[in-house]
């Protein structure tokens, strides 16, 4: 069996079950960062061998290097590698130069990729940095798709999705039911936007106020929750206070009870991230709830990949508020009857590809193929 070093810019949180998983499943030695950001990190004694860096900024951000990394990665010790497929870590490209000069082990290159927003400069630049790598694993089909259109391999783009710990949120899932958590908070039984995570000016939030007052006027009147805290709640409050919203918005605030935000969840009927969706997809549609995000897909994460119109969940048009509160008002106009199966849907998108199972799978079948 080959032995790999893994090599990370920090330990995230949310990775803790895919990173568990590999850890079991293959001989490796694990390298990160120590974590400087406002993102939770992994408890990282759950992993076997891990030696925790330094992540150096050079010149200035986001173009930074990882303290004694290449030394480690290029020794005899390992037979290949995976690495954090980041464009700014220059770590990254001085282990893949040297290593294709050099060395010649097998390395791999885990990361988001492609967005399809680059310019003619950092296009090239992707180009020669991920083509120095046997393999890269992608977290979407867009992201290869946009690839192959620049001119990339496609022989080497192997697509991985993105997971959370999907074993511990079916287990909380088989014990939720419908619960009377709204009606009670709201006095109503109006449908149930909800939004999950940080509350940051590039989720756009103020869309969704502005939408939800446009349905008022329509006469169409829909309960929000926001479950989370951030710099814009401050801006969401007075905005929501300002158009006489108040009744019809919760201010949950930050909630790290995963029983709590299952039942939250499970009993809203549609999130609505304005800005660009990310894990709160993947987070929303374990427990049933379906998605409407925007459709400028080279301004969005991965995730969105799990969203069949429909089906999922639906989008609209990027920075159009009206388009917002047509693709709202339209859901519920051609869904509302379809609730159940439309749970149903969102869990067997979840589980077919967005699970740390999954990804593994993808891995094993990979690595060294």
């Amino acid at each position: 069996m080959s032995k790999y070093c893994i090599i990370y810019n920090f330990a995230q949180q949310y990775r803790s079950s895919i990173f568990s998983l590999i850890d079991k499943a293959l001989d490796c030695d694990w390298c990160f960062g120590r974590n400087t950001t406002d993102i939770k990190g992994m408890d990282t004694s759950l992993l076997k061998h891990v030696e925790l860096v330094d992540n150096i900024t050079v010149f200035r951000r986001p173009l930074y290097r990882q303290k004694s990394v290449t030394q480690k990665a290029l020794s005899n010790e390992y037979d290949a590698l995976i690495l954090l497929g980041d464009l700014f870590n220059l770590s990254a490209w001085n282990i893949l130069i040297r290593n294709k000069l050099f060395k010649h082990k097998k390395i791999y290159l885990w990361s988001h990729g492609w967005y399809g927003d680059e310019g003619f400069a950092k296009r090239i630049l992707k180009k020669i940095f991920f083509g120095l790598a046997d393999k890269v694993f992608l977290y979407g089909n867009y992201a290869k798709k946009v690839a192959i259109g620049q001119g990339f391999d496609e022989s080497k783009l192997v697509v991985i999705h993105n997971s959370l710990d999907y074993e511990q949120q079916v287990k909380l899932r088989e014990k939720l039911s419908s619960s009377d958590i709204y009606t009670a908070h709201f006095k109503n039984s109006n449908p149930v936007l909800l939004f999950i995570g940080r509350l940051t000016s590039v989720k756009r939030l103020d869309q969704l106020v502005d939408a939800v007052e446009i349905l008022k006027e329509r006469g169409e009147i829909y309960n929000v929750v926001f479950i989370g805290d951030g710099e814009q709640r401050l801006n969401l409050e007075r905005q929501v206070s300002e158009k006489g919203l108040d009744d019809q918005f919760w201010f949950y605030g930050k909630c790290y009870d995963d029983t709590e935000n299952a039942e939250l969840i499970y009993n809203a009927d549609l999130c609505v991230a304005p800005g660009n969706v990310g894990l709160t997809a993947m987070h929303t549609m374990v427990f049933g709830c379906p998605v409407l995000t925007h459709d400028d897909f080279s301004q969005q994460m991965p995730e969105f990949e799990a969203i069949q119109t429909g089906k999922t969940g639906a989008f609209f048009k990027r920075g159009d508020v009206l388009s917002l509160a047509d693709s709202i008002e339209r859901w519920f106009a051609e869904n509302r009857m379809k609730r159940n199966q439309i749970r149903y849907d969102c869990y067997e998108e979840i589980s077919k590809s967005w699970t740390p199972q999954y990804q593994l799978e993808v891995l094993k079948k990979n690595l060294e193929a």
